[in-house]
């Protein structure tokens, strides 16, 4: 139940029972929207899985190769987005264990480095095979491989659609800057669905016009080019996941927040801060500062209550000699 306070300042507060800036508390960091992008992505499963049988099925019943391969590769992306919904489901479910120190939240980041490096792997082998084709190129049946390409283009825009974030979400309404609330694991699924239609897109420019002008080496120029796309997707997506998993202060708006509202308490001099991301949306700081006043831990701590995305405060306050 909620209760009603005053700071030290006077201002009025409303503390909850499960208060992460009190202690005891619970450590649960997910996102606002956890078990809605899950039920997302398990959608997204569920409707790339029925294209790859009827894709399977399609190419047994017709003998096509083309149709057989694609069905199996889309077999290799239920599997990637398998892995954000293991991640979902995992944090989830250990989400109260004591023995995660700072809860679950990194789970989808760790998930989305992993993902990250699987989509560099695919860009990999797209380039490769895309070399090799300009080396020794081959017979490409048109009509059935545009077929098949739309059918992809299709599902993975579709797959798209859903797995989207709203980059409105994720502003502060006081200063519109982005808070890094990015669920990454969310948006590794959607990178590997838009590396998939972007593909599907270049193949079918590319197969279009080796069939109207004959210009079948378009097919593996443009497999370089979505590799190399898909190369700079999967960079971005290290970096920023694999800044959270480091613990690197990428939220330069909280952390002066929090300088900002310590200081305005009188004479305080920071001597010590630490600024981590522990789950989309949330952050944690451990704060040791020196005052000549008689202000408390809880004190402060209730100067930094109605900071958006700070969820976890610790702080040691170390009073001057003679004060």
């Amino acid at each position: 139940m909620d209760r009603p306070e005053r700071d030290v300042t006077g201002k009025s507060i409303v503390m909850t029972d499960q208060d992460c800036f009190s202690c005891p508390h619970e450590h649960d960091f997910l996102a606002d929207r956890h078990r809605v992008n899950e039920r997302r992505t398990q959608f997204v499963i569920a409707l790339t899985a029925a294209a790859m049988i009827v894709e399977i099925l399609a190419g047994i019943a017709y003998g096509s190769m083309a149709l057989l391969a694609d069905g199996w590769h889309m077999a290799s992306h239920v599997c990637a987005l398998g892995l954000t919904a293991l991640a979902y489901y995992l944090a989830r479910k250990y989400r109260r264990n004591p023995k995660f120190t700072f809860g679950t939240g990194k789970i989808g980041d760790l998930a989305g480095y992993s993902s990250a490096l699987l989509l560099a792997v695919i860009a990999v082998l797209m380039a490769y095979e895309s070399v090799q084709r300009l080396l020794d190129p081959v017979t490409i049946r048109f009509n059935e491989a545009i077929l098949v390409a739309v059918v992809g283009l299709v599902v993975n825009l579709l797959s798209a659609l859903i797995l989207k974030e709203h980059p409105d979400s994720h502003r502060h309404p006081d200063h519109g800057a982005h808070h890094h609330h990015l669920d990454h694991n969310l948006r590794a699924a959607y990178l590997h669905v838009l590396a998939d239609s972007l593909t599907s897109l270049l193949a079918i420019v590319a197969l279009v016009g080796g069939k109207i002008w004959g210009w079948a080496v378009l097919d593996p120029i443009m497999g370089i080019v979505g590799a190399a796309v898909i190369t700079r997707w999967s960079w971005t997506l290290l970096r920023d996941s694999g800044r959270v998993l480091l613990d690197q202060t990428t939220d330069r708006w909280i952390a002066d927040q929090i300088r900002e509202r310590l200081t305005s308490a009188g004479d305080v001099t920071i001597e010590d801060f630490h600024l981590w991301r522990v789950g989309a949306g949330h952050f944690s700081a451990i704060i040791s500062l020196t005052s000549s006043g008689k202000w408390g831990p809880r004190d402060y701590k209730n100067l930094l209550r109605g900071i958006s995305g700070l969820s976890h405060v610790t702080i040691e306050v170390n009073h001057r000699a003679g004060s």
